[in-house]
């Protein structure tokens, strides 16, 4: 049986390919390629998705850079 933090996991895994996807055929489509070539692209945006982030237990705080704040 899946805990809630496997299914939490999957959700997060599933909207980051969602969203890879996405931008991967927009990206495709304002470049000029064919319904075909926009597919590709959409599935090489999956493939090459880094699912490490959704496996770090401390996320980042919004606006801060991941390795955190820059220093001057």
């Amino acid at each position: 049986m899946a805990t809630e933090a496997d299914t939490a996991l999957a959700r997060a895994v599933r909207s980051a390919c969602i969203a890879a996807a996405l931008d991967g055929y927009e990206r495709a489509q304002i470049a000029g390629l064919c319904q075909e070539g926009a597919w590709e692209a959409a599935v090489d945006a999956m493939r090459l998705l880094d699912l490490t982030p959704l496996l770090d237990p401390t996320p980042a705080l919004p606006g801060l850079p991941p390795g955190g704040p820059a220093s001057a």
